[in-house]
């Protein structure tokens, strides 16, 4: 059976790639573990740094 795409055109799948050969589905967790940890550290910055500023 032939598949149509919306505008009634027929869908070749031997010309169809994959997304991406490196991506295999796997979320990318080092990059957000690296976000994480940068937010972290801003926030503790801003903490010590307020209390060192405003501490008399």
């Amino acid at each position: 059976m032939q598949e149509l795409d919306k505008d009634g055109v027929k869908i070749d799948e031997s010309n169809v790639e994959e997304a991406s050969s490196t991506s295999d589905g796997n979320p990318k967790f080092g990059r957000l573990l690296l976000l994480l940890a940068f937010g972290v550290a801003i926030v503790v910055a801003l903490t010590f740094g307020s209390q060192a500023y405003y501490t008399p």
